[in-house]
């Protein structure tokens, strides 16, 4: 990698870092991540491969109560950089994409690791922060509120950028090197975790009324005539007509009204 390119991916990675905390321009998530540290390097069609898949696992990654989710912007950032030194010299992109599929949730639970050691440091920060507000000082304040969220970037600008100086040629024989079973594993491996995060966003998102429409996506998708457009049609008809029936609150003069269409529906008769 050039100079120019290491800038650019430690530039991503650092906001990616931060917006893992701030949570307002979602750079953190694969994604976006993704996508840019592959249009910085000139891959930018392997980079949207791989930020989709990610984006899958990630979809069920969320902060509850005390418990920390892993973190989306170093296996994002980290499994990029990967899969852009792999594919240097590589002829098989899929398998090295699914390589770096794999390693991204290991890379997750590093970048948890990272977090918790920035929210520690963090803590006498919080104290500093809170002896500027008794004496007023606001430009203080936000100085600090600076520091700490810099902090945060720096977790993943620093390995991002070591990441960076590792020779092609020794990620490339390294993934060469591994054997076929385990390659095979971690493809597998790669494709089930990603349908764990999408199981862990249903199971979220799970209601009486709502499970009709994931049976008919389900059917739906698997007819290999209809493209991704049309099944898109399909979800925003199917959205309109609920809204519809909504408002109508369901069907005749005799509905219930509760709130649920389908279920005034199904009452009615």
């Amino acid at each position: 990698m050039n100079i120019i390119t290491v800038i650019l991916i430690v530039i991503v990675a650092l906001l990616a870092g931060m917006e893992g905390i701030l949570d307002e321009f979602q750079f953190h998530q694969p994604l976006v991540a993704c996508t840019l540290i592959g249009l910085v390097t000139g891959h930018l069609t392997e980079g949207i491969m791989l930020a989709g898949n990610l984006q899958l696992m990630a979809l069920g990654w969320a902060n509850v109560g005390a418990a920390v989710a892993p973190d989306a912007a170093l296996a994002s950032v980290a499994s990029a950089i990967i899969m852009v030194l792999g594919l240097d010299g590589a002829t098989d992109v899929n398998s090295v994409i699914s390589t770096s599929i794999a390693v991204a949730v290991p890379l997750s639970v590093a970048g948890l690791f990272l977090t918790m050691i920035c929210r520690t440091l963090a803590i006498p920060i919080v104290h500093i922060m809170d002896g500027a507000a008794e004496k007023g000082s606001f430009k203080t304040i936000e100085i600090w509120q600076y520091i700490a969220i810099l902090m945060q970037g720096l977790r993943i600008a620093i390995p991002a950028a070591i990441l960076c100086f590792v020779p092609s040629d020794i990620v490339t024989s390294a993934l060469q090197a591994m054997p076929a079973w385990l390659n095979n594993g971690m493809t597998v491996g790669g494709g089930m975790v990603a349908a764990v995060g999408y199981a862990m966003v249903i199971n979220m998102m799970a209601t009486k009324e709502t499970w009709p429409f994931f049976a008919l996506g389900f059917t739906l998708a698997c007819i290999q005539e209809i493209t991704l457009i049309g099944l898109g049609v399909i979800g925003v008809a199917l959205a309109l007509i609920y809204l519809a029936l909504k408002e109508s609150g369901g069907s005749g003069g005799n509905a219930s009204n509760t709130g649920d269409p389908l279920g005034d529906i199904l009452n009615d008769y």
